[in-house]
């Protein structure tokens, strides 16, 4: 288990990229002048009581889901990072969020706008980041937690400065009372159990729906981490331009995402899945609904060439490392977690083109919030490190 001072080697500022850990404390929170002292003491004096009456919260911040950890309560929030805005003249009103937002897409008269405000990984409409960030929370509230949360949010391992401070920044807008940032690949990599404060070195690779993120952690730290904007949307654009290509069918991004779950897999053997799954689209030479029927072999030659490119970021990533944290993985294997992970036998395909075991935890898509109760509950130690 990883303690305070691994988790505080593995937090990320939000700056010019120093890589302390950041005093995301909301102004009003903050010392002034001679009474910083006593404020101070007087708030430390408090903690017990204090965290009574406020929750800690951990945000999986992705492009595709969002996922939100509350202590002592588990995941209550998984729902699509999509926004439903209506715009009247200069203003932009936010009328749902997750679920019901997901269901208004390509079904909305021209005043109303169904938006996903983060793009490979990163905040792409900061207002309706915040406003989604910010019923997301008040729903993960309980009664007596009338206090502001202190939020763990994730980040792409390769985001810059500039996106981390913007995320970092929309949370507290979002109605944080701390924020601190932690990089996807090294809380997936915690949660998934990893022994990362040991001498070997440990790899993990995070397959969200914007963003692929590798991090490899020895020691309490982390070796080196890297991300690839190529992920799990890019599965489902490859499937949209397959059908395009061999059936001349029209289809939406929604639909491509069910063909993926359902039907999905990296590699058509003959023992594999045989899942065949009926599509519904528009003709493009006669213009009118037609019906075609794929199977898993149509899915996976779908998929060959987001897959090579991810297998290709891996093998460069192995090739970076210094030989005793190669051999160390390649006698342990490469864990895979998130959305992506759970892409029927995407880890026997990568093994078959890296050359090294992979493996899969039970949730995959849970590793970046599991277990954030215990880590929420030593950010109160982390803040004089």
């Amino acid at each position: 288990m990883a303690g305070p001072v691994s988790i505080a080697r593995c937090l990320v500022g939000c700056g010019a990229g120093d890589g302390r850990v950041q005093d995301g404390r909301a102004p009003d929170e903050r010392g002034h002048g001679n009474g910083q002292g006593a404020a101070r003491n007087q708030a430390i004096m408090g903690q017990g009581v204090a965290g009574v009456f406020s929750d800690d919260i951990a945000i999986d911040l992705g492009t595709a889901n969002t996922l939100v950890h509350v202590a002592e309560r588990g995941i209550i929030i998984d729902e699509p990072s999509v926004v439903a805005i209506r715009a009247r003249g200069a203003t932009r009103e936010v009328l749902a969020v997750g679920k019901k937002a997901k269901e208004m897409l390509g079904r909305t008269p021209e005043s109303i706008e169904t938006i996903r405000p983060l793009r490979d990984g990163v905040i792409a409409d900061f207002i309706a980041t915040e406003e989604m960030l910010r019923q997301f929370i008040k729903r993960a509230k309980t009664m007596l937690g009338f206090r502001r949360p202190r939020i763990l949010i994730c980040v792409p391992a390769g985001a810059t400065p500039v996106e981390r401070r913007a995320v970092y920044e929309t949370a507290l807008s979002a109605g944080a009372r701390r924020v601190y940032l932690i990089e996807e690949p090294v809380a997936a990599a915690l949660g998934a159990g990893l022994p990362i404060d040991d001498p070997t070195g440990s790899m993990v690779i995070d397959i969200g729906g914007g963003t692929t993120d590798i991090a490899v952690l020895s020691l309490g730290g982390v070796v080196e981490a890297r991300s690839l904007r190529l992920a799990g949307n890019a599965m489902d654009e490859a499937i949209i331009r397959y059908i395009r290509r061999r059936h001349h069918l029209l289809i939406g991004e929604a639909n491509a995402e069910r063909i993926k779950i359902e039907a999905g897999t990296a590699m058509a053997d003959a023992d594999g899945r045989n899942t065949e799954i009926h599509i519904r689209g528009r003709d493009l030479r006669q213009g009118r609904p037609k019906n075609i029927v794929l199977g898993p072999h149509d899915i996976a030659e779908a998929l060959e060439g987001t897959i090579e490119e991810m297998a290709e970021f891996i093998q460069r990533a192995l090739e970076d490392l210094p030989p005793e944290l190669s051999t160390d993985i390649c006698e342990r294997g490469i864990f895979l977690t998130g959305g992506g992970a759970l892409l029927d036998k995407l880890d026997v395909e990568f093994e078959r083109r890296v050359g090294v075991r992979f493996l899969r935890p039970e949730h995959p898509m849970h590793c970046v919030v599991k277990r954030s109760e215990e880590h929420t509950s030593e950010l109160q130690s982390l803040t004089n490190l």
